[in-house]
């Protein structure tokens, strides 16, 4: 990322973004707690894309440059932290579940952004006791350093229905397949199909937030049906496509 703008304090605020709008690549020398209200969220950094719809939050750690942008009409809420308060202990972007409480929680604490009332700041307890106890996700699409990685992954996302095998992707680029089998393992923590799984379902959910349908999405996205697609979708965020809209 180049011309990162710096932002010492994470603001706390609501804010919409209309389809396809993006904010900068900056940096805030506090954390950042970042929730799609509607919508698909995706947090880009160097190291990867982290993608969020309306059940899950992503968590930026201090000083982390990343850049936002929006698939759908995203209601966006911004929740900073000072540095020192870190009550996940975590010092990488991550993507975590958001159940009927702390989206509550979220959203009121996002209200009124200058209350400084006792009130609010029990609300804010809360709110940290929360994540705590919320499940981390893996809806991340790492990225790729080695050029022969970045070569098929760039291949898969141009076109995720996509059915080569890694074999025939690292022919079509110049590398063998144990060669990328190791490069996945290595760079990634996965192996392909995961991998291609995750970028299936990032595209998957930006296609959902355009309202495309959902038997249009399976096959635009690499699933053989309709149901084989529904039933790694409910796995993966725990409602079916057909109803993610609606949820927000």
């Amino acid at each position: 990322m180049s011309n990162i703008r710096h932002t010492p304090t994470a603001p706390t605020r609501a804010k919409v973004l209309s389809a396809g709008e993006r904010i900068d690549a900056h940096r805030h020398d506090d954390h950042q707690i970042v929730y799609a209200g509607s919508g698909v969220l995706a947090v880009t950094t160097d190291a990867g894309t982290w993608f969020a719809p309306g059940n899950r939050a992503i968590w930026v750690p201090a000083g982390t440059a990343h850049a936002h942008r929006a698939h759908g009409h995203l209601d966006l809420y911004l929740v900073g932290l000072p540095a020192d308060d870190n009550p996940l202990g975590l010092d990488a972007p991550t993507v975590l579940a958001v159940g009927p409480l702390l989206r509550e929680l979220i959203l009121a604490y996002t209200r009124d952004p200058d209350d400084e009332s006792p009130e609010r700041r029990r609300l804010l307890a809360v709110l940290r006791d929360q994540l705590c106890a919320s499940p981390q996700q893996p809806l991340r699409l790492p990225t790729a350093t080695d050029p022969r990685l970045a070569a098929v992954c760039a291949l898969v996302h141009a076109d995720p229905a996509d059915p080569r095998t890694l074999a025939a992707l690292g022919a079509a680029t110049g590398a063998g397949e144990r060669t990328l089998s190791r490069l996945f393992r290595h760079e990634f923590g996965m192996t392909f199909p995961q991998w291609r799984t995750q970028s299936r379902l990032y595209h998957a959910l930006r296609l959902l937030a355009e309202d495309t349908p959902v038997t249009t999405v399976a096959h635009r996205c690499g699933w053989s049906s309709a149901s084989a697609f529904i039933d790694v979708f409910r796995r993966s965020f725990g409602y079916t496509p057909g109803t993610h809209n609606r949820r927000a």
